[in-house]
């Protein structure tokens, strides 16, 4: 199903047009050539707002596209042919997508802001306007698109003592220092959920964890319902975040050098200082929902015995 989602998703077909007040008519869909994995496009008259349509399987027809005021036509392209834009579409096609079963349609989507990171699109707005078939009301459609990401729940075992690993870094949405589990975007396409965990917590705690110790959490829950992904925030935000475990062994000296350390890329904006929690303490330290799923997730499958048996602390200790 997944495959065949992904396939019908990429025939979506772009053509730009534009429009002005009142709107002119949708341009026939035609198909169009795509170059190097982008999207081709067809630019029209430069006096209007930017435009476009969308073939996209499951709706009642072409879906039109359309650019906010001022937004570059630069980044409209980029976003219309961005990761986070696809993946939307695929997953509006999906078993349980909200095309899926007619119920609901896709009527227009509005570009509204895109945030380069680097050469890739890392952050997209958008609005959709998605209507119930039966009452012909809008149901709340306005996306903040950031894609999947990781975060690790980083226990460590010395005499006796299980601590956690939490980063203590600024988040200006909340304009707020606080306490949570070392976590990342993922860069690329490729979905290497693991490999990004391991590289983030490497990034932000200067701490290099072994890969084949790495336990994926979110896999223990029910593929078919959930993706074996966490949502933290679905009702504005498409961020999957793919939870990991790992566990160490480390000696008393390891737990008071990770102690206030500061570490993180400096020149990327993060500033990141280390705080090491005894786990008890945990779930009280910390308003961070990675960290309270993480022990939630955690909790639960020692309860059900489903976690693999932890390393031996001959084979578990840590490289600073």
């Amino acid at each position: 199903m997944a495959a065949a989602a992904r396939a019908a998703a990429a025939q979506c077909l772009f053509g730009l047009v534009r429009r002005r007040a009142p709107p002119l008519p949708l341009l026939s869909s035609l198909p169009l050539p795509r170059r190097s994995g982008a999207l081709a496009v067809r630019m029209a008259s430069s006096d209007a707002q930017l435009g476009a349509t969308v073939e996209v399987p499951g709706a009642a027809g072409p879906v039109r596209v359309v650019a906010a005021a001022g937004l570059p036509e630069v980044d409209f392209r980029k976003a219309l042919d961005s990761a986070l834009f696809r993946r939307w579409l695929e997953n509006l096609q999906a078993e349980r997508g909200l095309l899926a079963h007619g119920k609901l349609s896709l009527r227009q989507i509005l570009i509204q802001g895109v945030d380069m990171f680097g050469q890739r699109v890392g952050f997209l707005k958008f609005k959709a306007d998605i209507v119930d078939e039966e009452t012909q009301s809008k149901i709340p459609g306005i996306v903040f698109a950031r894609g999947p990401a990781v975060a690790v729940l980083v226990l460590l075992e010395s005499k006796g003592q299980i601590y956690a690993v939490l980063t203590e870094q600024a988040r200006v949405p909340i304009g707020k220092f606080i306490l949570e589990l070392p976590a990342g975007m993922l860069d690329d396409e490729n979905g290497d959920f693991v490999g990004t965990a391991v590289r983030e917590v490497e990034e932000e705690t200067g701490i290099k964890l072994n890969l084949g110790d790495m336990v994926d959490l979110t896999a223990l829950l029910d593929p078919a319902t959930t993706g074996c992904r966490m949502l933290p925030s679905p009702g504005g935000c498409d961020e999957e975040i793919g939870l990991f475990l790992y566990r160490g062994h480390v000696d008393e000296e390891t737990i008071s050098a990770l102690q206030g350390k500061e570490t993180g890329l400096r020149d990327h904006g993060e500033l990141i200082k280390l705080r090491v929690v005894p786990y008890d303490q945990l779930w009280r330290s910390t308003s961070d929902a990675k960290a309270l799923s993480a022990i939630a997730l955690y909790e639960m499958a020692k309860k059900e015995g489903v976690l693999p048996p932890s390393p031996p602390s001959s084979g578990s200790s840590l490289n600073l």
